[in-house]
């Protein structure tokens, strides 16, 4: 069987790693960056889907580990951006996934062929040289967070109008007016990182949100969460989220103390942001918090309550489409709405193609990628098989989701992570994967850890 994966960052390498165990080899994967790592590998360069350069993971090292390849024990709870491109490139390199890559390498076209094979088009990028294969299956992991999704407002702002897909680093803003639109992961931190140096910087949210610390209780907060979900096994999902919800509570204050709108929402009905230093920043008078936007007149900003302020320059940190520009949208397009995906990646429309890494947990992306690695690789050697019915079970699926959240675009693909790796555990043998993060152990080395020494 010849596969080809678009994509090196965290879900493809897995991928690759899984399809190897199960003895197929003859497998090719284009990746336009110059290493594995995709989005985690760090650059400047604006033009490349990337990571800030002081960002840290905002799941813990515990339940952000591949199942088959632990952290090792002296990376901290939190790895930074620098720590997880070595983890990446330490993974690859150890199940012999890099040499199957093409780096620098676009694809420009996918198409579906009457036999069910694919005919793809790729491009490099220093030749230009353009090469059209056949292959029998696809995997798509190119990842959801490479296409900014930017926000419209009645009038036109004079200054610099940017995507968070642009932030790399806090010092172009230096001494300037900053204005970050949202209360996500990448919102909070661009606030904080401009802050130290801005002249100012001001946070505007429509609306509450639920932004939980990195610790609760002396632990890792997703160490608590996955506590909970132990307990909801036992007791309503609404108690244990309430529950959480309290914790948070105690450790951070009430909103209206930080000038915040109260959520009019449950603890996991929008996404969850991580974040333990903007309710610092706030109480110190480093960023202050402004209502959703009304109009945009020049270089002044006028919010819903009828303030107005002027900035320099306007961070969205407002996501991304789901987008897979090298199908034609009448073969594929998930842009809008749930994509019909079973375990979040398989259709039932389109066959021979998976898109192992397309949800956005309550957690972390790539151990559950790796299960799903593992189920798509039994599969086309004939070892696992899907549902017969799989529109039926996609439907299913999307009528029960991990967690009931509010409708929009942001929450098209979420999973609870303890819920969604349990189902994906269901599907395989049993005691096929760990169900505990082992020490690190890598054989290659001269002593445990070293290939990942920082």
């Amino acid at each position: 069987m010849k596969i080809a994966v678009i994509g090196a960052g965290p879900s493809g390498i897995a991928v690759v790693k899984n399809l190897l165990d199960q003895g197929l080899t003859d497998i090719t994967v284009f990746d336009r960056g110059n290493q594995v790592g995709g989005n985690w590998v760090f650059e400047a360069d604006s033009g490349h889907s990337s990571v800030f350069e002081t960002t840290h993971i905002i799941s813990s090292k515990k339940y952000s580990a591949y199942h088959d390849y632990p952290m090792p024990a002296h990376y901290p709870d939190y790895p930074s951006q620098a720590l997880l491109r070595v983890y990446f490139q330490s993974y690859a390199d150890h199940f012999g996934v890099t040499p199957l890559v093409r780096f620098e390498t676009t694809v420009q076209k996918c198409e579906p062929l009457d036999s069910g094979r694919w005919e793809i088009t790729s491009c490099h990028a220093s030749s230009h040289q353009v090469d059209t294969e056949t292959f029998d299956y696809l995997v798509v992991c190119n990842g959801h967070h490479w296409k900014p999704r930017m926000p419209e407002y009645p009038g036109k702002f004079d200054g610099q109008w940017i995507h968070s897909h642009e932030f790399k680093r806090a010092a172009p803003f230096k001494g300037q007016r900053v204005l970050v639109i949202g209360a996500g992961n990448s919102a909070c931190d661009v606030a904080v990182e401009t802050s130290r140096i801005s002249q100012y910087t001001d946070i505007s949210m429509r609306r509450g949100y639920w932004i939980v610390p990195k610790y609760l209780l002396g632990r890792p907060a997703d160490h608590i969460h996955n506590a909970m979900y132990k307990l909801a096994k036992y007791l309503p999902t609404s108690f244990s989220q309430a529950l959480f919800a309290k914790l948070v509570l105690l450790h951070t204050g009430q909103h209206a103390a930080y000038g915040m709108q109260t959520p009019d929402h449950p603890i996991l009905a929008t996404h969850p942001t991580a974040n333990s230093e903007l309710h610092y920043f706030i109480g110190h008078g480093e960023v202050a918090v402004k209502p959703d936007i009304a109009r945009l007149a020049g270089t002044t900003v006028h919010f819903v309550d009828g303030t107005s302020k002027d900035y320099d320059t306007v961070v969205c940190c407002t996501g991304y489409w789901i987008t897979h520009p090298f199908f034609d949208k009448s073969v594929l397009d998930y842009s809008h709405g749930k994509p019909p995906l079973y375990l979040k990646m398989l259709p039932a429309d389109v066959k021979n193609v998976a898109f192992p890494g397309l949800f956005q947990p309550l957690g972390c992306i790539w151990p559950a990628a790796e299960l799903q690695a593992k189920i798509l690789a039994r599969m086309l050697v004939g070892k696992w098989s899907p549902p017969k019915d799989l529109t039926a079970a996609i439907a299913h699926e999307l009528a029960h989701p991990d967690v009931r959240q509010i409708d929009s675009p942001r929450h098209t693909i979420t999973v609870d992570y303890p819920r969604f790796r349990e189902r994906l555990l269901s599907e395989l043998p049993k005691d096929y994967v760990s169900n505990r993060v082992m020490p690190f152990i890598n054989p290659k080395a001269s002593k445990p850890g070293d290939k990942l020494a920082a």
